[in-house]
């Protein structure tokens, strides 16, 4: 299975915010969106070149270091700029491995320098194991005869 079959079924909607924008704008488009991470590009759109990305961890983070209230932080220094990423034809075992070891929760999915969408580690984790019970229930019709 590759990941272009996760967004296929999950839809590609990819929500960004600008590095400039404060963490405040952060949190109010997590929760308004119910997702865990914004994809930060240049100028905020989909389509822009792609700078980062700020998650609900970078924000425990900001809060933990009483750095100031998150009205006064921008994207730009919390966000992580290491970024990486997945490609439409990858297939789920290596995201899997991909996210597991630089534990990640979100990995974006890109194709020829755009965003085609972005997977979670529980989108992953479904379609695995959404694969693994159709393969479990073709072994045992087999079996059956």
């Amino acid at each position: 299975m590759i990941l272009q079959e996760i967004l296929n079924a999950k839809g590609t909607t990819v929500y960004t915010i600008r590095p400039d924008a404060t963490l405040q704008d952060v949190v109010y488009r997590l929760v308004h969106h119910k997702v865990g991470s914004l994809v930060v590009t240049a100028d905020g759109e989909r389509d822009g070149q792609v700078v980062g990305i700020i998650t609900e961890r970078d924000i425990l983070r900001a809060c933990a270091s009483e750095r100031g209230p998150l009205s006064s932080i921008p994207v730009s220094d919390v966000m992580s700029t290491r970024l990486l990423t997945g490609r439409p034809d990858g297939t789920i075992e290596d995201a899997m491995g991909l996210m597991t070891d630089n534990r990640i929760r979100h990995l974006p999915v890109v194709s020829r320098g755009k965003l085609s969408g972005i997977v979670s580690i529980g989108d992953v984790v479904k379609a695995q194991h959404d694969h693994l019970a159709m393969e479990n229930r073709f072994m045992k019709d087999y079996i059956r005869g």
